[in-house]
């Protein structure tokens, strides 16, 4: 541990943060330029052969950048696509960036550093920086934009230097420390842990933009919204914004395991894939999807009476097309992800004749993320943290993911030292209560691995 880490640890003042020595390296989640083609012809990418935890060097700092000391992080799908090098190796996306020179040089490394959540302290900030200091407890967006491009004045999302940290940039969350614009920052709840709030701001801000925002499907009060993997980060989440609104969610998990986590978090309609005969997650084929279709459809009207408004879907292939077939009249599936392939089939005589819509939704810009940090803020929104791991067993835990062998979110401990940890508003967690803060976690912390 460095002595910049230990003052973190202990408290130290901001001017105090100030006057420690940055390290030359510190210790990081990355993959290797030199691993890219490891998994050629493999059936199991296995994460844990290409995620290492090592040194990597500490960058210079941006005029409009900040340094946080990350106390924790989480697990978010992105990573297990870094380190199968799939759908690309995302040293493509490095390179790219290198060559544009200038700060964007620094991304084009021979390594690169993971993670697109964290939580901590900021510790420096770029001299252009005006509204954080260091000793501010933040979260951070995983979203970076270019400031000085016009499109990103109306949507942060829509600018075309718009990238997501960690993933398509280098400097990423699972580290002892990370290296972030100024734009990024948004304040930590203060009620929430590190390893909560660590978890929080990809999955949720993605899932209010899918829902919530005017961007999204804008879901209002009574509406049918269908959720695939509904127990996961995004679908946890999901849920909770749903109910927030007035609206019935419709959770379909792949277990009866899931299925009675679902139930405990308050989902109103709980559907187990093989009830449909759903199995597996290969595409089904074009008359196996309007059969499948129709055996849901059926289970939904069975519940609620009435087909779904909205299709909330991330899973890709293996539940697009049935998607597509399943929404009511002029409703709309929101889609941002494909985690079983990105290939989508669906029978286009739904869609059209039946007036349907394909909402397309990534992210979300700083406004959105912002609002959605408010609502977790206000105890409106809770974590959904089913696990934590240390850095060091960074691999294991992206494996979980990888195998959909989780629920809700896997955190990762960076700098700080255990669980529990970060809690500055302990009268505003008491009045929430930790069974509706995090309803995934085990009620004593404790690492796992």
């Amino acid at each position: 541990m460095d002595s910049l880490a230990d003052a973190v640890l202990n408290g130290a003042t901001p001017a105090q943060l100030e006057r420690e020595p940055l390290p030359g390296d510190y210790p990081a989640v990355h993959t290797r330029a030199e691993d890219v083609e490891m998994f050629r012809g493999v059936d199991d990418k296995d994460v844990r052969k290409s995620l290492h935890v090592g040194r990597v060097p500490m960058p210079e700092l941006a005029p409009d950048e900040v340094l946080v000391a990350v106390m924790a992080s989480s697990i978010n799908y992105n990573t297990v696509w870094s380190a199968t090098f799939e759908p690309v190796s995302t040293f493509a996306f490095l390179n790219k960036l290198g060559k544009q020179g200038g700060w964007a040089a620094r991304h084009d490394q021979p390594h690169h550093v993971l993670g697109s959540d964290a939580s901590g302290v900021v510790v420096r900030a770029g001299s252009a920086v005006r509204r954080w200091k260091a000793g501010d407890h933040v979260v951070v967006s995983c979203v970076q934009v270019d400031d000085q491009e016009p499109a990103t004045h109306a949507d942060g999302m829509m600018g075309a230097e718009q990238r997501i940290w960690g993933y398509e940039t280098n400097f990423g969350g699972l580290a002892h420390y990370t290296v972030v614009r100024a734009s990024q920052l948004l304040s930590k709840p203060a009620h929430l842990t590190w390893e909560e709030s660590a978890s929080t701001m990809l999955t949720a801000a993605t899932s209010y933009r899918m829902l919530i925002s005017d961007r999204g499907a804008r879901i209002k009060q009574g509406d049918i919204v269908l959720i695939w993997g509904a127990t996961g980060g995004l679908g946890a989440f999901a849920v909770q914004l749903v109910k927030n609104a007035g609206g019935i969610p419709v959770g379909v998990v792949s277990s009866q395991a899931k299925a009675e986590i679902l139930r405990r978090m308050g989902c109103d309609v709980v559907i187990d894939r093989t009830e449909i005969g759903m199995d597996g997650d290969a595409a089904p084929s074009p008359e196996k999807t309007i059969e499948l279709g129709k055996r849901l459809g059926r289970a939904i009207r069975e519940r609620v009476g009435e087909d779904p408004h909205v299709v909330f879907d991330f899973i890709g292939q293996a539940t697009f097309g049935i998607s597509v077939f399943v929404v009511r009249r002029g409703g709309a599936v929101v889609t941002c992800g494909s985690s079983t392939g990105y290939t989508h089939q669906f029978d286009n005589r739904y869609l059209w004749m039946n007036l349907k819509r394909i909402i397309g939704s990534h992210a979300a810009n700083l406004q959105e993320q912002w609002e959605c940090n408010r609502l977790f803020k206000l105890g409106m929104l809770s974590p959904v943290l089913s696990a934590t791991y240390p850095l060091a067993e960074a691999a294991e835990a992206a494996r979980l993911v990888q195998t959909n062998r989780h629920t809700g979110k896997v955190g990762v401990l960076a700098l700080a030292p255990e669980p529990g940890l970060g809690i500055t508003d302990p009268e505003l967690r008491a009045r929430i209560g930790e069974e509706r803060l995090s309803p995934l976690a085990p009620r004593v912390p404790a690492l796992a691995g």
